[in-house]
Formats: structure tokens, sequence, C-alpha cells
């Protein structure tokens, strides 16, 4: 009766307790509270909403539904990025290595793809042999040698997350501002981490289309993190277009390496910078931002960030040779190019049509058990604002399934635009909340 009791206080509107909410997650966790039941208080929420209280205690108990990472021992500043999730967005991949090369520790613990965005464990694991799948033991082991982690949840971490994302999930409760909050920040908090930085993405191809709802997003999340005493930025990026030229798992990988070695396109590069930097600041290694982007930069042309990575590559498992022999990575056995039709400036990349788009080629899932084919995916040539001549190439398509070619190269010339008009690049950086 003191679920039911729960669910109808909510629907009416009413503020829950903190024993209320710490009591339904931990006896949902345990089957105590039948789906049904927790799928009527997720649409209870997602219809009423939860103040900042509300959705601190819904994170707690997250929080501390399975075990805690307990990174005291080590004398680093620990220190961790999170992405809202985009089409392209491989930052982290430079990120990790870049900040863990200057000296802080980064415990990361990342998702899959689903849909039309990317996922860092997607990614990774299209390098050969490359773990992503860790024991807390085994993720502190691999803290402690390389200065950097990425792995998936695990098992012990944060379970009664696991439990109600995939509820929301087929429940259409999803689109829940405190829900996404304590989702991503119960998670992050059991890392043990000192400080976080959050990049929340904003445009067509995010989660949050509307530049409002990222900043309302960002600063529940920011709210969160200081409630539980962490330092926390977040900053608002845009994914109107892809991020980087590259969308699909081996392809965003060699981009990563050529980034890494001076060669990556500027907007990875300035997005990656920016919050490698706000990382610098938060963990102490800097005392403002302008130099903490030059030790970003000082990292990355030592090549400092790329011995990092092919460390932490080799640490958990996989293949370190790939850093310098692409070959080794996953290849797609067809090609195709989609040329401008006429000349002018290119004045649309539909990040969400051609995050689909690489989906259909096999990049992505369509849902959580879905194989992917880690070779398939895009590569653009050309960026908004770029100049174009007719029969130009704009973008390159990669496939294992030739017979997929013919639809996705329609839906692909359909995401892209050519103004006969100069057009203006669009900011990428465009707020920060702190």
């Amino acid at each position: 009766m003191e679920a039911a009791r729960t669910i109808r206080r909510k629907r009416d509107g009413h503020r829950l307790e903190r024993d209320e909410i710490l009591g339904f997650v931990s006896d949902y966790t345990r089957g105590e509270i039948p789906d049904y039941q927790a799928s009527a208080l997720l649409m209870a929420v997602y219809f009423r909403g939860l103040d900042a209280r509300e959705t601190a205690d819904l994170t707690d108990a997250i929080l501390h539904s399975g075990q805690t990472v307990d990174l005291s021992d080590f004398p680093e500043p620990k220190v961790d990025k999170h992405s809202t999730g985009g089409v392209g967005d491989k930052a982290s991949l430079i990120i990790a290595p870049a900040a863990a090369a200057a000296g802080l520790l980064v415990p990361m613990i990342s998702g899959r793809g689903l849909g039309h965005t990317g996922g860092t464990l997607d990614k990774l694991e299209s390098i050969p042999g490359f773990r992503t799948r860790l024991t807390i033991s085994e993720f502190r082991q691999a803290l402690g040698r390389t200065g950097a982690a990425l792995i998936g949840q695990t098992d012990e971490l944060a379970p009664a997350d696991r439990k109600l994302y995939a509820l929301r999930d087929v429940t259409g409760t999803v689109e829940s501002i405190p829900l996404i909050s304590a989702s991503i920040m119960g998670k992050k908090l059991a890392e043990g981490i000192d400080a976080l930085v959050l990049d929340v993405k904003a445009g067509s191809g995010a989660f949050m289309k509307k530049l409002d709802a990222a900043r309302e997003l960002a600063r529940s999340m920011v709210a969160i993190g200081t409630a539980f005493g962490r330092r926390v930025n977040a900053l608002l990026t845009d994914m109107n277009q892809p991020l980087g030229c590259a969308v699909g798992n081996s392809l965003e990988v060699i981009e990563v390496l050529e980034t890494l070695k001076g060669r990556g396109p500027r907007s990875l590069i300035e997005v990656s910078r920016e919050l490698t930097a706000l990382m610098f600041l938060l963990g102490g290694l800097e005392a403002n931002l302008e130099d903490a982007r030059v030790r970003f930069d000082q990292v990355l042309s030592s090549g400092a960030a790329l011995g990092k990575f092919a460390e932490i590559v080799a640490e958990q498992g996989g293949d370190p040779a790939v850093v310098g022999d692409y070959a080794r990575l996953p290849q797609a056995h067809y090609q195709d190019s989609v040329v401008a039709w006429h000349e002018g400036y290119i004045s649309r990349l539909d990040a969400e049509a051609l995050g689909y788009a690489s989906m259909r080629l096999g990049a992505g899932r369509e849902r959580l058990d879905s194989i992917i084919d880690p070779a398939a995916g895009l590569v653009f040539e050309k960026s908004i604002g770029d100049p174009v001549q007719a029969g130009e190439r704009v973008c390159v398509l990669y496939a294992n399934d030739r017979s997929r070619l013919p639809e996705v190269h329609a839906a692909v010339r359909a995401a892209i635009g050519i103004s006969p008009e100069p057009v203006q690049p669009p900011r990428l950086i465009l707020e920060l909340i702190t």
C-alpha cells in the first residue's frame, strides 16, 4: 500500500518526502515493487515533475542502490567528463587520455549508442580486443596503471538506474529533465569523482533539440552536483551538424587518432580543448581557463595524449598497434560518394537525419540488443559554411552491405543543404553553466 500512496501523492502534485523516494527506489531495485507500479510513478513524475530537493533525493537513491567506487587512496584529482550524446561525438576518446596525461585521474563510465546517437563503448570496442566490461577491482587497477579507464556500467554500480532506465525506455517517460538528471548524476557520483564536466548538446542531433531545454538540464545537473559537494560545470555545445567529420565507430577512432596527432578537424579540437580545460580548472591543475587551454595544446602537441591513448588501449586488452596502423581496425568493403549537385555553400548538415543514415548502414542500433557493424558509417569532407563546387564530394558512405547504399545515399543527400549565398558557420560553444 505504501507504493500506491507514493504514486497517488505524486499524481496529485504533492512533493514527495525523502523517505518515500529512497524507500520506493530501494524496494523496486530489490524486486519488491512490480514494474507496473514503478511505471505509474515514472509517468506521474513525467507530468508533475520533481523539484530540486526531490531530484537530489532520487539521485541519492540511485547512487546508493549498489556499490560506489572509493578512489580516496589515489592522490590525483579525480575528474570525469560526460556528454548527453550526439552524432559523431567522439570527444571522450580525446579528452580522457589528454586529461590523464596532464595528471588527472579519469574514471569514465560510458554508454552505448541507441538510435541516431553514437556510444563511447561501441567506438572503443571497434578496437580489436578492447574490453569495456571490467569489474570494479579491474577498473581501479586500470586507473592506477594509466590514470584513465573507460568502461561500461557494471552490475554493482547504480543497479536502480539500469532497471528504471529500461522501464522509461518502454513507457514514454525518457524525456523528463528530473529523471534524466538523476540517472546521469547517480551513475557519475558512484564513480568516486571530485569534479565533473558536462557536455550538454543542443540541436537537431541532440537529445535536447532546443537551447532552453538543454540549459534547464545543465542547470539541474550542476545543482545536483553542488548538493553532493562536487565541483560541476556544464558546457552547452552545438549539435546541429555532426561533431568532426566521421560518424561510425572505427571511422571515429581513426579521426580520434588523427586528432591526437594534431591533424583533427577544427570543430572536434575546439570542443575537446574547452571541455578538457574545464577539467584542468575544476581539478586544480590550472587557475584560469586560458592557461588550461594552453596545457591541453601542450599535451596534444608533445604526443603525451597519443601515448596515453595507446597505454589505455593496451591496459584494457586492445591492440595498441592501431595507433600507427589503421588497417588493423575493421574495414568496410563498399564505398559510395555523395557529391554537390550545384555550387554554393553548405548550409545544412542535419545531424539527426545523418545519424539515422549511419545507423541504417549498420553503424548504430535501433534496439539495445541490435548488432552493429564497427566499419560502417559516414565521413564528411565539408562542414556548414564551406564553399562547394558542382560535382565535388561532400560525404563518403562506408558499408559492408551493398544493398543499403542506395537508400542511405538518398537520405544523406536530403540531409545536406546548399545555399547560393555565403553561410556563417554555427557557433560550437554556446554557453557555460557553473
